[in-house]
């Protein structure tokens, strides 16, 4: 098909050639391990064409090859590698970059499975973690140092949403020979143009919105073609690969995935502009909200927003904002989000590079595809109760 049309187009087509050559509509699921060898000669070149050919079930099928296919195409990127969840795919990104004695630079606000993963495995390994502020932008370059390989970027932050300045940030990196990595979850390739910003690979716990109805755990990595032999090299030394039941389920995933987002982004503006209107709310961190401090980085950059953000309260007791979470009707309290369903979590962000001082308790929500208006309904319940709470107390 062509590849000029439109990502919503784009979505319900990529990666469907196994498909419409046995003119069926989804591509199959191969379940498949050893994969047999016409002669040794074929047998003996089998390494050629690792992660995209049938040569042994660990490097892929055709099921996987079609969901690398359409990440790649729909994120602008020239291939893509498949992972067991998001932090897989953190991981083998880094590493691919990295050995004893380097440094890289994270920043602050990111992912807690990369804290971890940077303040770990990389110490362990004698790679040496900076993190930096969010609001850096082309002051990154005063923290590089001959031996800073990477640049770690995820725009807006966990927990707090901030936007960096990714096109700055990438442009002082490159002059100094640094790769510029990016987790895109939050905004998918449809509201991030992540190679146009100047990023060279492209992460996603595809677990979340790709899959978007949280029953399968996926990681995915985009890139360009330069850097496909150091991250496809460590993805095949680490092991890697992912079942071909979840990465169907990717695949079905991302062809709805433009009509969910659409939702999740008029849903979670209309809860967060609600939110604003609350006494019970100090601050909501919603990077589309005009208000917020990065909106004018958020509406230059990013073509739309997710239905994940956070709420800063009042400073109340624990017991009140228990109140009002435990009772909640249509959220459930759990990890991840990107499925239909709305969650809510109370955050505690790890800061070193700058402080992180709330004026009272921070959630996470995320707005699921329900009603707004229902939504909005629960919470208001949820306030009613957390400030009976607090009167009591």
């Amino acid at each position: 098909m062509k590849k000029n049309g439109s990502k919503e187009t784009l979505l319900a087509h990529l990666g469907r050639s196994v498909a419409k050559r046995e003119r069926i509509i989804n591509t199959p699921v191969y379940h498949a391990s050893t994969i047999t060898y016409a002669d040794v000669e074929d047998w003996e070149n089998r390494h050629k064409n690792l992660y995209s050919e049938m040569v042994y079930g660990r490097f892929g099928t055709p099921t996987s090859f079609a969901l690398q296919e359409a990440m790649s195409e729909i994120e602008g990127g020239d291939r893509a590698l498949l992972y067991p969840s998001g932090a897989a795919a953190v991981s083998a990104a880094i590493l691919a970059f990295v050995k004893t004695g380097d440094h890289i630079l994270v920043c602050d606000v990111v992912y807690a499975p990369t804290r971890k993963f940077c303040d770990g495995l990389l110490r362990d390994m004698g790679v040496e973690t900076t993190y930096f502020a969010p609001g850096i932008g082309a002051g990154i370059g005063d923290l590089i140092r001959p031996n800073t390989k990477l640049v770690y970027v995820e725009s807006p932050g966990t927990h707090t949403f901030e936007i960096q300045d990714i096109p700055a940030i990438a442009a002082e990196a490159h002059k100094a020979g640094c790769v510029i990595l990016h987790d895109n979850t939050w905004a998918t390739p449809l509201f991030f143009d992540s190679f146009n910003k100047g990023v060279d690979i492209s992460i996603h716990a595809a677990t979340k919105y790709v899959v978007g109805h949280s029953d399968a755990m996926l990681g995915v990595v985009v890139m360009k073609e330069p850097h496909f032999a150091a991250v496809s090299a460590v993805t095949a030394m680490l092991g890697y690969c992912v079942g071909p039941d979840d990465v169907y389920l990717g695949l079905r995933g991302l062809r709805t995935m433009s009509v969910r987002l659409k939702q999740h982004h008029q849903n979670g503006l209309a809860v967060a502009n609600w939110l604003e209107s609350r006494p019970e709310v100090s601050r909501v961190l919603h990077p589309g909200l005009p208000s917020n401090p990065h909106h004018a980085l958020w509406k230059r950059d990013f073509t739309g927003a997710s239905g994940l953000f956070g709420v800063v309260l009042n400073d109340v007791p624990k017991p009140a904002v228990a109140a009002l979470i435990n009772e909640l009707e249509l959220f459930s309290i759990g990890a991840s989000w990107g499925g239909y369903e709305s969650l809510v979590t109370t955050c505690y962000p790890p800061r070193t590079a700058e402080p992180w001082n709330p004026e009272g308790p921070l959630l996470r929500l995320h707005i699921g595809l329900e009603d707004p208006a229902d939504i909005i309904a629960d919470l208001e319940a949820g306030f009613d109760r957390l400030n009976r709470a607090r009167k009591a107390a």
